[in-house]
C-alpha cells in the first residue's frame, strides 16, 4: 500500500495582496480570509499597521469569514524591509501579516567622479540623484569598460570612499579611456546615470604630503618656516607636483592659502603674529604624468602641525598688542607664576621680587625648551 502523506497545518488566514509595492500616495485595499478549518468569523477580526491598530471605520465585511481594510494616501515605507500589516484575531493572535513596499522608484545617479592612487587602481563615488531618498531599498552598481571594445565589468568593493562609492583595486589599464557609469535599481525600477569617460592617468591623485615641519626663522617674530616631502606613492612615476599651504591661528577656524608655492617642497610664512600658535598643513596636485593634459586632482590636506612665532620683547607702547590680548598675556603668565611658586615657595615669607626673577628666568629656559621640541 502507498505510504500515508500528513499534510502540513493549514495557515490560519490568508491577506490579499501579499507583500505589494506601492507608489506613494497611492491607495490600497487588502484583504483577510479565515481558513474553513478555524472558526472564526468576520466581526471577529482586526488590522494593524506597524503595530497600531487601524480604525474599525475603514473595515468591509466581505463574506461570513473575510474581513477588508482601505489604506489612503500612503507615505513612504517607515523601514526598507517594508511596513507591517497584519490581520489579528479578536484575543490579540496574529492570523496572517503582509509587507507594504511604499516609495519612489530610483532616481538617476548623479555627479560621478573618481581619481586613482597607484595608476593601477580607481575609486569612484556619485550622488543618487536631486532627492535620493525613495524609501525602498535600492542597490547601486558601478560598470565599467574599454571605451571602443571590451565587456561590461561590475565593481565589488563597495562603500569604500562613503556610502556612495566603489573602489576598482587592480586590472586597469593606462592610455585607454575607459567608459563608467552607475545603474540604481529598487522594487519599483531601474534608473541609470549618464556615462563618464576617462582616462586613468588623468584622474591620479595622491596622499597627503608626510614629514611636515614647521619651525621657526631664528628669532625672526612674524615668520615660520615650512619643509615637507613629496609623497611616496609616486614616486617612481614621471610626474610635476605642485603644493599648496593653508595656515590659521590657533584660536580662529578660518585658514588662509598660500597658493604660489609651485614644485617647492619648503616655504617661509611671513607677516604673522608675534608669540601666537599657528596650525598649518599641506596638500599636492600631481600633473602632466606621462604628458597628460589634464590640471590633476588636489590630495587630501596632511594633518595640520603647530608651532609658534616667538614673542615680541618690545616695551608696551602705542603700538603695542590691544588690550585684550595684554590682558590675556598677563593672565596666562600670572597662571604659570602661582603654579610655579606652589612648587618652589615655602610659605608667604618668601615671596618676593628675587623670587620673580628667579621665575622669569625659569620661565625663559622652559620656553626654548619647548621651541627645541
Amino acid at each position: 500500500s502507498p505510504p500515508l502523506s500528513v499534510s502540513p497545518a493549514a495557515d490560519p488566514a490568508v491577506i490579499s495582496p501579499q507583500d505589494p509595492t506601492l507608489l506613494i500616495g497611492s491607495s490600497l485595499v487588502a484583504t483577510c480570509t479565515v481558513s474553513p478549518d478555524f472558526p472564526l468569523k468576520a466581526e471577529d477580526l482586526y488590522w494593524t499597521l506597524n503595530g497600531r491598530r487601524l480604525p474599525a471605520a475603514s473595515y468591509t465585511a466581505l463574506g461570513p469569514s473575510t474581513l477588508s481594510v482601505a489604506l489612503a494616501r500612503l507615505n513612504g515605507s517607515r523601514q526598507q524591509s517594508g511596513d507591517n500589516l497584519v490581520c489579528h484575531s479578536r484575543d490579540g493572535g496574529i492570523l496572517a501579516g503582509s509587507c507594504l513596499y511604499v516609495g519612489l522608484p530610483p532616481e538617476k545617479p548623479v555627479n560621478i567622479t573618481c581619481w586613482s592612487k597607484n595608476m593601477k587602481d580607481l575609486t569612484c563615488k556619485w550622488a543618487p540623484g536631486t532627492e535620493g531618498e525613495t524609501f525602498l531599498h535600492t542597490n547601486y552598481t558601478l560598470k565599467y569598460k574599454r571605451r571602443w571594445y571590451g565587456q561590461d565589468n561590475t565593481c565589488q568593493e563597495y562603500h569604500t570612499a562613503g556610502t556612495y562609492s566603489c573602489h576598482i583595486p587592480k586590472d586597469l589599464a593606462l592610455f585607454t579611456p575607459y567608459e563608467i557609469w552607475v545603474e540604481a535599481s529598487n522594487r519599483l525600477g531601474v534608473a541609470v546615470s549618464d556615462v563618464v569617460m576617462l582616462d586613468i592617468l588623468d584622474v591620479v591623485t595622491t596622499d597627503p604630503p608626510s614629514d611636515v615641519h614647521v619651525s621657526r626663522v631664528g628669532d625672526l617674530e612674524d615668520q615660520l618656516s615650512v619643509r615637507w616631502s613629496s609623497p611616496p606613492a609616486l614616486k617612481d612615476f614621471l610626474f610635476q607636483a605642485k603644493y599648496q599651504i593653508q595656515y590659521r591661528v590657533e584660536d580662529s577656524s578660518e585658514w588662509k592659502v598660500v597658493d604660489d608655492v609651485g614644485n617647492q617642497t619648503s616655504c617661509r610664512l611671513a607677516g604673522l603674529r608675534p608669540g601666537t600658535v599657528y596650525f598649518v598643513q599641506v596638500r599636492c596636485n600631481p600633473f602632466s604624468i606621462y604628458g597628460s593634459k589634464k590640471a590633476g586632482i588636489w590630495s587630501d590636506w596632511s594633518n595640520p602641525t603647530a608651532a609658534s612665532t616667538p614673542r615680541s620683547e618690545r616695551v608696551a607702547g602705542g603700538c603695542d598688542p590691544k588690550a585684550g590680548e595684554q590682558n590675556t598675556t598677563l593672565r596666562r603668565e600670572l597662571k604659570q607664576f602661582f603654579g610655579w611658586v606652589k612648587k618652589h615657595a615655602y610659605g608667604c615669607s618668601n615671596l618676593g621680587i628675587k623670587l620673580y626673577d628667579q621665575w622669569r628666568v625659569w620661565l625663559q629656559k622652559s620656553h626654548k625648551t619647548r621651541n627645541q621640541v
